[in-house]
Formats: C-alpha cells, sequence, structure tokens
C-alpha cells in the first residue's frame, strides 16, 4: 500500500479516476501533529487508536462500541463516535479525517468541498501492506515512534505464533455467519499460513470472500473449523449455520475452535489479537489429538 496521494479539493487525477485507486484528498497539507483526528472506518480506528495520544482523537465510527464488530469495544468506551455522516465531522472541527473507500461518498465530498484534510486508504490484504498503513497513518498524525511501536508488538505476536519448523499443516476454514469465509489472497489467508493452517476455502470452490454452503462441509470436512460465535440473544438465520446439529456429527472429524468475527476483516493491532487466536486454536487441536 502506497502512501495516500495528497490533493487539493476538487482535483482528481486522471489516473485515479479511471483505475478507482485509494486517495487522500486534502484541503491542505495537514500539520505536523494534528490535534483532532477523525476515524470514519472501523479498521482505521484501530491503528489511530493505538499510535495517536488520546487528545489527539476527536472520534471514532459507532463500531468502536461494538462488542461483534471490533477489539476496541472495551477500551475506547469514552471516546466520542460518528455515524460517519458529514454533519457530525464537522461539528467536531477536525483537522485530518482518515477513511477508506468503504466510507459514505456523500462524506468525502463535502469535506472535500469544505476543505477539511482527508487521508484514504485501501484495505490491506497482506501482513506488508498492513504494517505500512500503520506507519503510514503514524507519520500522518505525527506518531512515527508510536507507528513504529505498534508494528514491532505485532511482528512480536507473529514470532510467537509461529508453529515449529517443519510442522505440519492443519486444513482449517474460517467459517462465519451464513457460512460467510475467506479465501486465497486475502489477510486472513496469510494469517492462517502464518500460523500453521492450509486454508482450504478453494476446494468448495470459493475465492476470495463468499459463502461455503454446510453441506459442502459436512461433505467434505477440514481438520478445524475455526467457527465464529452467534450474536447474543435469539439467533438469527445467518447465525443458525454455526450451531446447526449436523455439526456435532462431524465432531470426530473436524475440531471446532473459536474464531470471533471482529478478527476477520481487520489487519492493523488486530493482528495481535488474531496471531494469538490462530494459535491457541491449533495448539488446542494438537492437544486434543
Amino acid at each position: 500500500m502506497g502512501a495516500p496521494t495528497m490533493l487539493r479539493p476538487g482535483a482528481l487525477s486522471r489516473r485515479a479516476a479511471v483505475g478507482g485507486l485509494a486517495l487522500g484528498l486534502v484541503g491542505a497539507a495537514p500539520p505536523p501533529r494534528p490535534r483532532r483526528v477523525v476515524s470514519l472506518n472501523p479498521c482505521l480506528d484501530v491503528i489511530l487508536f493505538h499510535v495517536a495520544e488520546r487528545s489527539q482523537i476527536a472520534a471514532l465510527t459507532h463500531y468502536a462500541r461494538d462488542s461483534e464488530a471490533s477489539t476496541l469495544a472495551r477500551l475506547a468506551r469514552d471516546i466520542p463516535i460518528t455515524h460517519e455522516t458529514a454533519e457530525e465531522v464537522v461539528a467536531l472541527r477536525p483537522d485530518l479525517v482518515l477513511m477508506s473507500h468503504h466510507s459514505a461518498p456523500a462524506t468525502r465530498h463535502a469535506l472535500q468541498r469544505l476543505g477539511i484534510p482527508q487521508a484514504m486508504f485501501d484495505v490491506p490484504q497482506t501482513v506488508a501492506g498492513s504494517l505500512a498503513q500503520i506507519r503510514e497513518v503514524a507519520r500522518l498524525i505525527g506518531q512515527p515512534a508510536r507507528g513504529q511501536a505498534v508494528i514491532a508488538r505485532i511482528q512480536a505476536a507473529l514470532a510467537a505464533a509461529a508453529p515449529p519448523a517443519g510442522a505440519p499443516r492443519l486444513t482449517a476454514i474460517v467459517y462465519q455467519p451464513n457460512g460467510f469465509a475467506a479465501g486465497t489472497g486475502t489477510l486472513t489467508d496469510e494469517m492462517l499460513r502464518r500460523t500453521g493452517f492450509e486454508n482450504v476455502a478453494a476446494r468448495y470452490g470459493l475465492g476470495r470472500w463468499g459463502n461455503i454452503g454446510l453441506e459442502q462441509i459436512i461433505a467434505d470436512p477440514p481438520q478445524v473449523l475455526l467457527a465464529g460465535q452467534a450474536a447474543p440473544g435469539a439467533p438469527t438465520w445467518a447465525d443458525r449455520v454455526l450451531s446447526h446439529p449436523a455439526l456435532d456429527r462431524i465432531s470426530g472429524l473436524m475440531r471446532r475452535e473459536a474464531f470471533p468475527q471482529r478478527l476477520l476483516y481487520c489487519g492493523g493491532p488486530v493482528l495481535i489479537e488474531t496471531a494469538q487466536a490462530l494459535a491457541r486454536a491449533r495448539r488446542n487441536v494438537l492437544a486434543a489429538a
């Protein structure tokens, strides 16, 4: 992932317009250390929380308080949130707004017209890209040393979670509500490989992301099902697949281990918890063998 490109309000390169590249759109170059930073993306929430001084964080997204969606739910309760509307952001008087291409176009365009500095980021699909994103966010908010410290913690967690050299790999899939799974070429796929698993989602016909039918799992189970957990309260139809009794009937062929949905989509500091969860799952499977 390259550094966000900085443009004046209303300016848009032809290369970006045609190719759909991620951009950073700004009203003016940000100061060396912005005083009020707003995040409009759940994954950028986590990076900003870990690399910024508390006084710099003007707001995170509302997902930051959702325990099903964010690793920050217990950590960021006292930080203001928005629902990513332009009106909320403008009222916060930010001098930098972090966003991704998933952020609402109406909000992006409104902030651009008002000259509020923005930086837009891709969604990284590799560990290297994720570490580069941390480094860039830290640079933009004037906290490069904090960014490097977070990167060092992630690298240490990855090293601790790596299996011994020559250890056999366990076949696995990450399986979430409605059978949603991560295929090859994703950050989750790389994390599986780094922690001693072989992601076999492709054998069920999955590309990068998609749904795997329960009947496919029953007919050809992997060694490990890294399953999400149903949300509290009455299960939705999407949740029911995770508690289907058919999964219990193949428990002798397939071990089920927990992999919370909040770990599925984001890199950055989330990779620390992801590495720990996958290493723990591998240890549990091997101990039960």
